[in-house]
This record gives structure tokens, sequence and C-alpha cells, in this order.
């Protein structure tokens, strides 16, 4: 994965309340710049065989091992 820095916009699961009030300060116009600047990003660009299930599976799977 590369490592070129995107702009900050909310975590998918769920948003800090930083992140969010941040976000929301936004005008539609830059929130749409963010979105499309994270999906010209070339990690966009990789394809995988792994379904949204699996994706879902293995991030959880991540979180439980963070939390201990």
């Amino acid at each position: 994965m590369s490592e070129t820095k995107i702009r900050a916009f909310p975590s998918e699961m769920p948003p800090r309340p930083a992140e969010l009030a941040e976000w929301n300060a936004l005008t539609r116009e830059e929130q749409i710049e963010r979105f499309a600047e994270f999906f010209a990003h070339p990690d966009c660009e990789t394809f995988t065989d792994e379904t949204a299930e699996d994706i879902i599976a293995a991030a959880r799977q991540r979180a439980a091992v963070r939390r201990g």
C-alpha cells in the first residue's frame, strides 16, 4: 500500500466526533474534492479477488487483535 497522505475525512466505523465535525464544516464541493482525491489514489487501482465480506471480516479480525 502506498504511503501517500490523503487529506482526512471521517472514519468508516464510526467517525470520532472531532472527525465528523471537521467533515461537516467543509462545503459540499470540498467534500466531493476529498472523495475524488481519495479515489484517484494509486491504491484504488488495485484489484482483488476478495469479496466485501472477506474484507470486512479481515478488518474485524485486525480490530479484535488491537483490542486484545
